[in-house]
């Protein structure tokens, strides 16, 4: 350890991330043979082959799938520790940051953001992207700069958080819909023709779990993505859309929301983002906006 080149870090994230000797190398700005050196020290010092020959190609041993993750950490918090911090000058900012959400996130709070980033940055372009899973890849491998969703266990330990605000579910129908009036019980909700989010093949189940615990299930109908998608087909039909309070904010005198006859827990929102962003400040900037634009009144 005592003659351990702490270069070798740079070396290992090149071709951890590469997977490849040549790809490596050309990142680096060194020739194949210098990376091949490079890679029997690697093997060396760790006691591992980390990539091995597999057809024309070469694959990560276990052993290397382990390291990727805080070797890439260790990296990225060099590099911001030696970087110059820059003083923020937003006018002049020009960056696209990508937002991974749900379609109902960027429908209730894009609009605000939106607005606010153009007053403050108007070079700066937000980029929302579809959120069809929990997997926190994309906020690892850089292609995202922040999510927006609930805490799951999928998502990877390093992963910072931040709560914006609490939510509840509700069911909307459309103004005149035999829900919308009298009193709602466990059994009128129910009975009624449901649509429920649906992706990836799993179902939002909180609400169908509490109603088992009863006995009882909805009459599901329909299945759809979003809860944007939910809320149009309740408005032009007598289904019911059971959604998040937030949701609903805009929606017109022609719907009806009511609360769910069946104790469901509220839920938290939360921002996410990888911690090598935490010290950029762009990055700061937008987190910083997010969270003051969801705790507006709605």
């Amino acid at each position: 350890m005592d003659n351990l080149d702490l270069n070798l870090l740079v070396t290992l994230d090149a071709l951890l991330d590469e997977g490849s000797v040549v790809g490596a190398a050309k990142r680096l700005r060194l020739s194949s043979s210098a990376m091949s050196r490079a890679l029997a020290r690697l093997r060396e010092a760790t006691g591992d082959p980390l990539l091995v020959r597999a057809g024309r190609g070469l694959v990560p041993t276990p052993r290397a799938l382990e390291l990727r993750g805080p070797v890439r950490q260790v990296v990225f918090d060099a590099e911001a520790v030696l970087r110059p911090a820059l003083k923020l000058d937003l006018p002049s900012l020009a960056r696209t940051f990508a937002i991974r959400s749900t379609e109902g996130f960027a429908e209730t709070f894009g609009p605000e953001l939106i607005a606010r980033v153009s007053n403050e940055a108007p070079l700066v372009q937000l980029s929302f992207l579809a959120k069809p899973d929990k997997d926190s890849t994309p906020l690892r491998d850089g292609t995202v700069d922040l999510e927006t969703g609930v805490i799951a266990q999928a998502m990877g330990p390093e992963i910072r958080a931040l709560g914006l605000f609490r939510d509840r579910f509700v069911g909307v129908v459309r103004r005149g819909h035999r829900l919308s009036k009298g009193r709602m019980t466990p059994q009128r909700y129910v009975t009624a023709a449901h649509v429920v989010i649906e992706r990836r093949g799993l179902r939002a189940a909180v609400v169908d779990e509490a109603l088992e615990r009863m006995g009882l299930a909805r009459n599901v109908v329909a299945a759809v993505s979003g809860f944007g998608p939910a809320i149009a087909l309740a408005r032009g039909s007598d289904i019911v859309a059971t959604v998040p309070e937030k949701h609903t904010a805009g929606l017109s005198d022609g719907m009806h929301c009511f609360k769910l006859p069946v104790p469901v827990e509220d839920f938290t929102i939360s921002l996410f983002w990888h911690p090598r962003l935490d010290a950029d400040p762009a990055h700061r900037w937008m987190r910083s906006l997010v969270r003051d634009v969801c705790k507006l009144p709605r």
